[in-house]
This record gives C-alpha cells, sequence and structure tokens, in this order.
C-alpha cells in the first residue's frame, strides 16, 4: 500500500482507486478496489475488497468490504461487515451493527438492531428487529419474554451488589 494522500479538490466524473489509502475522495462515481479510505463523497460508490470509514452516497454497493458508517438512499452489501447504516433501501447480504432504512432486504445474513418500515428476507436474523411490517421466518437472540427476564435478573444482581458494597465498605 501507499502513503495516505487526498483526492482532487474539485469534483471530477470518475476516480477508480486501487491498492491504496486516502483521507478523502469525491466524485460523482467512486470506485475503490483494495483500497482504504477515510471519506468518500460521491453520488455512486462501488467498493470491492476494500474499507471506508464513512460514506455519503446516492448508490452505494459493496462486494466483501467493511464499513464503518453509510448514509445513502440505497445501499447493497455483498459479504460485507457494515458497522452502522442509514438508507431509504437497504439489500443486505453479510453482517450489520445498526440498520436504520425505510426498506431492509434481508439475503444470507446476520444484524444487531434493524429498524424500518418494511423488512424482508426467507431468513432474517437479528437481535433487535423494529418493523411494522415484516416479511419472512423471523430470528431474533431477544424476545419479549427474555428481555423481561434478562431485566429482572440484572437488576436482582445490581441491587444484591450495592448491599453488599455498603455492608461491607459502608460507614458506621
Amino acid at each position: 500500500m501507499t502513503e495516505p494522500k487526498e483526492i482532487s479538490q474539485d469534483r471530477p466524473q470518475v476516480v477508480n482507486l486501487s491498492q491504496v489509502d486516502v483521507e478523502t475522495v469525491q466524485a460523482e462515481m467512486v470506485r475503490l478496489h483494495q483500497s482504504t479510505a477515510q471519506l468518500v463523497n460521491a453520488e455512486d460508490v462501488e467498493l470491492s475488497t476494500s474499507a471506508a470509514v464513512e460514506v455519503h452516497a446516492s448508490n452505494a454497493e459493496a462486494h466483501d468490504s467493511i464499513l464503518a458508517f453509510v448514509q445513502a438512499d440505497e445501499v447493497t452489501t455483498q459479504n460485507t461487515a457494515v458497522a452502522a447504516v442509514q438508507a431509504q433501501k437497504m439489500s443486505l447480504n453479510g453482517a450489520a451493527g445498526v440498520v436504520l432504512a425505510g426498506s431492509v432486504e434481508f439475503g444470507n445474513s446476520y444484524a444487531g438492531l434493524v429498524a424500518g418500515r418494511e423488512v424482508r428476507g426467507e431468513r432474517i436474523e437479528s437481535i433487535i428487529l423494529l418493523s411494522p411490517r415484516v416479511e419472512g421466518n423471523v430470528t431474533t437472540v431477544m424476545d419479549t419474554r427474555t428481555a423481561l427476564i434478562a431485566g429482572l435478573v440484572g437488576g436482582l444482581f445490581a441491587g444484591l451488589m450495592l448491599l453488599l458494597g455498603r455492608a461491607l465498605f459502608g460507614k458506621r
């Protein structure tokens, strides 16, 4: 890999980057292949075996990549890990931490928190799923009963630790 650098202040039509590290990329279309970027700002973004900290785009597509934060109208991921996504339409194949979208389409994927107006997929696996309309087989780690029991046990444990701490270290 080469030294980090910044790509052009004026906005070119297309930027194709391969095997480089960049701070900021701004263009109408950005393609990253085996590269890393701190900030990508473009109409269309395509990442292949790349990593980006922040992506702002109308359309973002990622294959075999790692993304920290994506804000776009439409996001498509394939074998990609994403920490947080905010989009109108999301097609998820891979893993995601937080997904906030109008419409979410699950492929072979896992997510922590999914919030959307409409969630679809044959197999939906998440820790927390918030949606008024869900189509597909849903698997969540924590359902309502499990959340209630975990809260009660956690509260009981915290209360006992406070009482024990006061008994051992409290003023007399």
